[in-house]
């Protein structure tokens, strides 16, 4: 079974994604779009009984071509959506996460206190993708999204009045599982749930900001960050960042956990070096439960006059919060902050998190996992016949997986389920790539 350890890489792919380690990151505004063939015919030869779901995820549709992750697949996925339209086996069409993306934005993108219509903007910048969503939905195809960690600050107001007859699920905010299937056998989330850096958290800013909505996680300025030093194009530039010189015995689980998350975003500090000064208030946040201006700083963990490890002001004591955290955001299966900071770097802890979830759970009666969030497109069939699948992305450069681009996964339910992963293709062919992509 093939194990592709991304590491620090699949960190950075979850708070902006693998697009900011690439030559080709986001294009310009001027970019053209690829050609693509505009037939309309079915996906596949589709038999009669619409017993077929279809998952994709994360395709981070900005609000302005300059700050977007998909502009040279967008035409893909228009051809994508309309000879779905066609294939009359199909029942739903699930968008797993990260469909609208507030998060690849520069520090210096304008100040906004709005994000309703930060969001309305998003969907008037792909209004040809929404059409053909809503045409999908005409068809009689059931359109259901599950919100991500990009947009998880999207109200489902805002969503609905672009796409009225979309279903969107929610369990915790800014978050939802969707159980589907003639049995309810599957279910689909994004994945951020389980994630440190990307799952929702009213808690750690709660005491500082005086309010429980500061639903933003860490990883959302740790990708302002990010994107800005792309959009910089990724200067080298020097940053004397704050060393913790005291390593806490595995024992002080309090102190051992906060020192492996300062390891980590230590080592993503190092790579990202965008021109601004690491004391300059660069953060002028007014969304959200936020409403002051930070620097890179007053987020980054560091040793403490007391000696403890910990951020000075934003996301204090940050293993501290984990616990709560789960509970407020539903989490069937409680892990611990160094099982879940350490999963941060490996694609397996997401295969693992569905096996304790659902897969393993005695409480749950899951067959098909699917999350999206990593955009590591894998496909597991466990030996008693479940599987875990990750729909990857429609990104338009996603490092690791080039080949395996614009992934979308197809699953028959019925007394037996089978599923597949697949590739659209540039000649609008479907290529299989189950077996291929297995771990």
């Amino acid at each position: 079974m093939k194990k592709k350890i991304l590491s620090l890489v699949l960190m950075l792919s979850m708070l902006v994604s693998l697009t900011l380690l690439t030559a080709g990151c986001s294009a310009p505004a001027s970019t053209a779009k690829a050609d693509v063939p505009k037939a309309a015919e079915a996906l596949w030869n589709a038999g009669s009984t619409r017993d077929k779901i279809v998952v994709i995820s994360d395709l981070h549709l900005g609000i302005d071509d300059r700050y977007t992750e998909t502009i040279n697949n967008i035409p893909f996925l228009i051809d994508f959506l309309k000879r779905l339209q066609s294939t009359k086996d199909v029942r739903e069409l699930v968008i797993a996460g990260d469909f609208l993306d507030e998060w690849f934005l520069p520090v210096y993108y304008p100040v906004y206190t709005d994000q309703n219509k930060f969001y309305k903007d998003v969907i008037a910048n792909n209004q040809d993708v929404i059409d053909e969503l809503n045409k999908v939905i005409d068809s009689g195809i059931k359109l259901v999204y599950v919100i991500g960690n990009h947009d998880m600050t999207l109200e489902a107001e805002v969503l609905q009045q672009a796409i009225p007859k979309i279903v969107q699920v929610s369990d915790a905010k800014g978050l939802g599982a969707y159980y589907t299937g003639n049995r309810n056998e599957i279910v689909i989330e994004h994945g951020h749930r389980y994630d440190v850096f990307s799952a929702p958290d009213t808690v750690s800013n709660a005491e500082l900001c005086g309010n429980n909505d500061t639903i933003l996680p860490a990883g959302y300025f740790y990708a302002r960050y990010a994107a800005t030093w792309v959009l910089e194009g990724r200067p080298v530039v020097e940053k004397n960042l704050p060393i913790v010189t005291n390593i806490p015995d595995k024992t002080n689980v309090d102190q051992y956990g906060a020192y492996i998350y300062y390891a980590l975003l230590k080592d993503i500090s190092k790579r990202m070096t965008p021109k601004e000064a690491l004391d300059e208030k660069i953060f002028n946040m007014h969304i959200a439960g936020f409403n002051d201006s930070y620097t890179y700083l007053d987020f980054y963990p560091a040793q403490q006059k007391d000696g403890t490890i910990s951020a000075p002001v934003l996301f204090k004591n940050i293993q501290r919060t984990w616990d709560e955290r789960q509970k407020v955001n539903n989490v069937k299966v409680k892990n611990t902050f160094i099982e879940a900071v350490s999963g941060a770097i490996n694609w397996s802890y997401y295969f693992t998190q569905a096996k304790m979830q659902y897969l393993e759970n005695p409480n749950e009666k899951v067959e098909i996992v699917v999350f999206g969030h990593t955009h590591v497109p894998a496909y597991l069939k466990t030996t008693g016949g479940s599987y875990y699948i990750n729909s990857g992305t429609w990104i338009d450069h996603n490092v690791d997986y080039s080949d395996a681009p614009r992934t979308f996964v197809v699953i028959t339910t019925g007394d037996k389920d089978t599923a597949t992963l697949n590739c659209y293709m540039e000649d609008g062919s479907i290529k299989d790539i189950s077996n291929t992509i297995s771990k």
